[in-house]
């Protein structure tokens, strides 16, 4: 056999349990039928049935105190949302995009003169942080998006499925 695929042989060998083990705990989760994220105690929980079925620490936005209102704010935004799509390819890891604004965050940002924003987003870490892992919860620095780890967004991921109810409260 070729060193290449003995090296390659024992990588998989060494990896495989890990990776199984990684994967295997997504897939017991199940899929969750609602996302609720209370602010106040940077917290994240994946609900089915009305029954959590994990919680996760997060990260919100620099400003996590109160609503969102307009574009630059840095705050993450209150309400009743869905997750309206998947971004394998995020800058962040993985992310779930949030359907922010909706029409009432729209009407209020007009009403103050300002764009409500968007791009909210369930995201991991972006490459050049993501050694630091959970240290990311030290501090609110998202410009109001919603951060978990790596690890954490790829087991939201298999979790979650476009469509998901996202209820944010403060």
């Amino acid at each position: 056999m070729p060193r290449t695929s003995v090296s390659r042989l024992a990588l998989a060998v060494f990896l495989g349990p890990l990776l199984l083990s990684a994967s295997g705990e997504a897939a017991s989760l199940g899929k969750a039928d609602r996302i609720l994220v209370v602010k106040s105690e940077r917290k994240l929980t994946l609900l089915r049935d009305g029954k959590p079925l994990k919680n996760y620490l997060v990260a919100l936005g620099g400003e996590p105190v109160g609503d969102k209102h307009c574009q630059g704010d840095n705050r993450t935004p209150e309400g009743i949302y869905r997750v309206d799509f998947k971004k394998w390819n995020s800058q962040f890891h993985h992310a779930l995009h949030v359907s922010y604004p909706d029409a009432g965050d729209v009407a209020e940002a007009k009403r103050r003169g300002c764009a409500p924003g968007g791009d909210i987003m369930i995201h991991g870490l972006a490459p050049s942080f993501a050694r630091i892992g959970a240290l990311h919860r030290l501090s609110d620095w998202t410009l109001g998006c919603i951060a978990v780890t790596n690890e954490e967004i790829d087991e939201i991921w298999a979790a979650v499925d476009a469509g998901t109810v996202v209820e944010i409260r403060p």
